[in-house]
């Protein structure tokens, strides 16, 4: 049976994005190191996907076909991770496709690629 190992991400600046995301998911350079092309970031104790990021000249998708979702507990914990997260370089996105009790919030990483932070308890 496979299982999701790594989860792989275009990036303009991969220093910057390996920054953003490693203190967003807590994550730690897989060999200890970031390279300007490549980089791939895992859960400090090993349980998990990991992140790769690789330099990418594509432009960003404004409605992408694949992005992450990030799950937050409830709705104080969401209100305060998008709060943390955009303090980190996230910005929030005007997105005109919510519904009208979302559980989630629409952001984007300082590359502008979309993601999703849920409120798991939401109805």
């Amino acid at each position: 049976m496979l299982s999701i190992g790594t989860i792989v991400m275009g990036a303009s600046d991969v220093r910057r994005a390996a920054a953003f995301w490693g203190r967003a998911l807590g994550y730690v350079p897989r060999g200890g190191e970031v390279s300007d092309g490549w980089t791939v970031l895992v859960p400090p104790d090993g349980h998990g996907p990991g992140l790769a990021l690789g330099r990418s000249t594509s432009p960003v998708q404004e409605r992408p076909r694949v992005h992450l979702d990030l799950y937050a507990a409830d709705a104080a914990e969401q209100a305060a991770e998008v709060t943390r997260l955009v303090s980190l370089g996230a910005r929030h996105v005007d997105w005109d496709s919510y519904p009208e009790d979302p559980d989630f919030v629409v952001l984007a990483d300082p590359e502008g690629n979309r993601f999703c932070v849920i409120d798991t308890s939401h109805g």
